[in-house]
């Protein structure tokens, strides 16, 4: 592969990956050792990834799409380098801190403040460091007194919390996101979200993988879809790409071509005004009812409701 360019800071070309399957059950390492021995071991290739082309240039934030199996994790994975890919090249630059199991490192035995040293270590930091942004990361995780009890103790969603916040003390070249912005209660998911954002505005790239449609809207500049492991589209469209995204979750029409693409966008704001205008037309018929009863005060809060939730420009 060329010298990647400067501005370039992840670049995955012609990259596939694929794992052997057992076509058959094999209950103990006697059985398999016997079995390789003997050749009777017989493997089917599944492809988790196939032939995906795309670059990341410093600043940008990619958001991958794609249903549960599409190979969005798989692809994560291979980018971190927890898999080598069986075909093709990754290269890139930078420190990368990869958020994409929370917690996977902690220790049940431990207390909350004991595992952020642990976890920690295990993301690269010194202790050092982790000294420094102690006070930081308990704050952030708002587990109070529960950071001094065993881990055996906490909820998965203090679990994950503590996670998110020693995985974002740090300040990388590259982020990449595995659903980690949906840990936590509402609240939280708020405030992790807000998070991230600050971290990126920093200038910082990122790779985000999320079934929020919205948060992808949100936060990227560019879109790569894949589907059972196949390349759908990389670029940079995201509101047309994110349309037609969301039409295919109601349709299940998967694109074949940018056209296809641009037909499935349009079928989705069209579906959206149909939506909107039959809401209106209840809320409509809704104040007709409420007029016709002759009650004056209902009919105005009746009124005002509707300018709420349709034109509230108009009430300012």
């Amino acid at each position: 592969m060329n010298r990647m360019d400067n501005d370039v800071v992840i670049s995955v070309e012609n990259v596939t990956m694929a794992f052997n399957l057992n076509k058959e059950k094999v209950d103990n390492l006697k059985e398999y050792v016997i079995k390789l021995l003997r050749r009777q071991l017989e493997f089917k290739k599944f492809y988790a990834l196939q032939d995906i082309n795309f670059q990341v240039r410093r600043g940008q934030h990619l958001g991958i799409l794609g249903l549960n199996g599409a190979g969005k994790s798989t692809l994560l994975k291979t980018i971190v380098g927890v898999y080598k890919p069986t075909e093709g090249t990754v290269k890139k630059k930078g420190v990368i801190a990869p958020l994409l199991e929370l917690g996977a490192g902690f220790d049940p035995n431990y207390t909350g403040k004991e595992n952020i040293f642990l976890y920690g270590a295990i993301l690269g930091y010194n202790r050092e460091y982790l000294e420094r942004k102690y006070d930081e990361i308990v704050a952030f995780s708002e587990l109070g007194k529960f950071i001094d009890v065993p881990l055996k103790n906490y909820s998965s969603g203090m679990k994950a919390r503590l996670g998110f916040s020693i995985a974002t003390a740090v300040e990388p070249d590259i982020l990449i996101l595995d659903e980690v912005l949906s840990v936590g209660d509402g609240a939280f998911r708020k405030k992790s979200g807000d998070k991230m954002k600050q971290i990126l505005a920093g200038g910082v790239t990122g790779i985000l993988v999320s079934h929020s449609v919205d948060q992808v809207r949100e936060m990227c500049n560019k879109l790569l879809w894949l589907d059972h492991g196949k390349q759908i589209y990389f670029g940079g469209d995201t509101e047309m790409v994110c349309n037609a995204y969301e039409e295919f979750l109601i349709t299940k029409k998967l694109p074949e071509n940018p056209q296809d693409i641009k037909q499935l966008s349009e079928n989705y704001i069209r579906r959206k005004k149909e939506e909107q205008r039959k809401r209106q037309m209840s809320e409509a018929q809704k104040l007709q009812s409420v007029l016709e009863s002759g009650s004056s005060d209902a009919a105005v809060e009746a009124a005002l409701a509707i300018l709420r939730k349709n034109k509230p420009e108009l009430l300012k």
